[in-house]
């Protein structure tokens, strides 16, 4: 049976583990000067837990195979680190977070992701995400998350149909 939870404190290691394998999709796509190893240290993920990201995950057989955060940010959502397992994809359960997720809230979504991540950026956009433009993207970024200006410059963020443009 396939299920999705809110993941528990002593799953931080399978969080983990599930990120940095996901993200070596990034690996030769993102600027090198934005890529590290490992892509997220277990000490990033407890601060990210810290700022109130809440990760939910998805389950099949018990075992977790994707990950995604929530995290409520002033007056909006922000969907923070979405992750399936490298051997897992394909199979419709980053929809399934992401559709979960939105559940959560009545807020209007955002989504920050890599600009040359172009995989990620069609994924939200086929679930109703829109590109914002360039200028409402710094201003966002500057808003509601907190990353480094070099990260802004190769960042978009898509919102979904409730965020209203100032």
């Amino acid at each position: 049976m396939n299920t999705i939870t809110p993941c528990r404190v002593e799953e931080e290691p399978v969080i983990h583990e599930i990120i940095n394998d996901a993200a070596n999709a990034y690996k030769g796509v993102i600027p090198a000067d934005r890529w590290h190893e490992p892509y997220m240290s277990a000490s990033e993920l407890q601060s990210e837990i810290g700022k109130g990201v809440r990760f939910y995950g998805y389950r099949e057989a018990n075992r977790l195979l994707g990950v995604m955060g929530i995290q409520e940010v002033k007056e909006v959502t922000l969907i923070r680190h979405a992750y399936v397992r490298t051997q897992h994809r394909g199979k419709g359960i980053g929809g399934q977070l992401l559709a979960h997720l939105r559940q959560l809230t009545n807020r209007p979504v955002l989504i920050g992701t890599w600009k040359a991540a172009t995989w990620a950026i069609r994924f939200y956009e086929k679930h109703g995400f829109a590109l914002v433009t360039e200028r409402e993207k710094n201003r966002l970024l500057k808003t509601y998350w907190t990353v480094p200006d070099r990260q802004i410059e190769e960042s978009v963020v898509l919102a979904d149909s409730r965020w209203c443009r100032k």
